[in-house]
């Protein structure tokens, strides 16, 4: 999710052509200088009132206007598309300012936003930006980019950012923001990827994010957002990963998610979601990690998880859910890490469990599954950590759970095992042996 290049937006070229058949017709020095040179002494002003910014160390030191005497000769010089981290269209005007990671300090108060229409592209992530992100950024009508992630800026995420309707990327990700998401953010229509992440954002989300119809990821993660999950986030079709895990969600998931059919990434874990697992789940074919622990859910797992033959990851532990394991798991033959632990789960082990043959983890402790200890784990030969303990296993424990050769991490304990004692100092000699 790394801000990209400085990069002209595809909508750009068409502009740059545009103004290339000009050049032909119009000479040179018929472009005025003076607008470019209105925004180099905007961006200075801005300069000025920065922090350990006038020394000759600074990654702005490039940023100067010739002497007022210079000759007209040198008119272009005043233009401030020679200076770090800016960028130019064929008119010379400011169209991108890329200054991550330039050691920047100071507020945005100064920033001239209403003084660079042509603006396209701003990144100045990994800085020591503080203060307020201003209204005024809603000046900036023909932005389709923006990362000021990694800084300190705090305040509300202001509801002007609505008028920025040509933005493809937002990245705010890693602030001190608060307040709420504003409603006005569902206006962005052409947004491709919202991240606010590691924030102190809080409230319910707007039930406007429906309305972005182009969002490929969201990622809100590490907030303390409350309230149910917008039904209307299942109208984003176009939802290929959705982190928001580690809030305050309440309410069940929602069962318009299973419409989210290019979904790959479903992460909504450690909430207090409550209810039971949405069968509809089971229509997102493609996807490859769904993470669901750590909250309140209940009720079986449903079946129909078993048609998502993509599936890597499953974690649903740390809820109440109960019932038995599907067989229908069987078919996530995918599967490297499957963790269904810390729940109300009950009846033996499904031996289909058996067909993940690229399985590595297996934890499935502290449930309530009974019947024999299945031998299936003897015959996945890349399983490395299997835990079963605190459940109601009874019998013998199978002779050959270690041929697989792999295992380092076995839980058999506060089971109703028989020969338990003996049998476990034969499998710890054996994983001593194995290391």
């Amino acid at each position: 999710m790394g801000s990209p290049g400085l990069e002209t937006p595809v909508n750009l070229l068409a502009s740059l052509a545009l103004f290339t058949v000009l050049l032909v017709i119009i000479p040179q020095c018929a472009i005025p200088a003076y607008a470019s040179t209105l925004e180099a002494q905007a961006l200075l002003k801005w300069k000025s009132s920065l922090l350990n910014q006038n020394l000759s160390t600074s990654s702005l030191s490039s940023w100067t206007l010739p002497p007022q005497n210079a000759t007209s000769s040198n008119a272009t010089v005043s233009s401030p598309c020679s200076w770090h981290g800016i960028l130019c269209n064929l008119a010379r005007s400011v169209i991108g300012i890329n200054l991550t990671s330039s050691n920047i300090k100071g507020t945005l108060n100064e920033f001239p936003f209403s003084s660079l229409q042509y603006l396209t592209y701003i990144d100045m992530s990994i800085n020591e930006l503080f203060g307020r992100i201003l209204p005024q950024v809603g000046l900036l009508t023909n932005l389709t980019y923006l990362d000021l992630s990694f800084n300190q800026l705090s305040g509300k995420i202001p509801q002007e950012i609505g008028n920025l309707m040509k933005l493809e990327m937002l990245h705010l990700l890693s602030n001190e923001l608060n307040g709420s998401i504003p409603d006005e953010i569902g206006q962005l229509r052409l947004l491709n990827e919202l991240a606010l992440y590691s924030n102190q954002l809080n409230g319910s989300l707007p039930s406007s994010l429906g309305n972005l119809s182009s969002l490929a990821r969201l990622y809100i993660y590490n907030n303390s957002f409350s309230g149910s999950i917008p039904l209307e986030i299942g109208n984003l079709t176009n939802l290929e990963e959705i982190y928001m895990e580690t809030n305050f969600l309440t309410g069940p998931i929602p069962p318009t998610f299973g419409k989210l059919t290019k979904l790959t990434q479903l992460h909504v874990y450690d909430n207090e979601l409550i209810g039971s697992i949405p069968p509809e789940l089971g229509n997102l074919k493609l996807l490859r990690r769904l993470a669901l622990h750590y909250n309140n859910l209940t009720g079986s797992i449903p079946s129909t998880l078993g048609n998502l033959t993509e599936l890597t990851l499953l974690y649903l532990y740390g809820n109440m859910l109960s019932d038995n394991i599907p067989d229908e798991l069987g078919n996530l033959r995918a599967m490297i890490d499957l963790e269904l632990s810390k729940n109300q789960l009950s009846s033996p082990v499904p031996s289909s469990l058996g067909n993940m043959t690229n399985l590595e983890i297996l934890l499935l402790h502290k449930n309530q599954l009974s019947g024999f200890i299945p031998r299936f784990p003897g015959d996945l030969m890349n399983l490395v950590v299997l835990q079963l303990d605190m459940n109601w296993f009874t019998g013998f424990i199978p002779d050959n759970l270690c041929r697989g050769g792999s295992l380092r991490n076995l839980s058999l304990g506060w089971n109703n095992l028989t020969g338990i004692a003996f049998q476990a100092q034969s499998l710890e000699h054996f994983l001593d042996e194995a290391a």
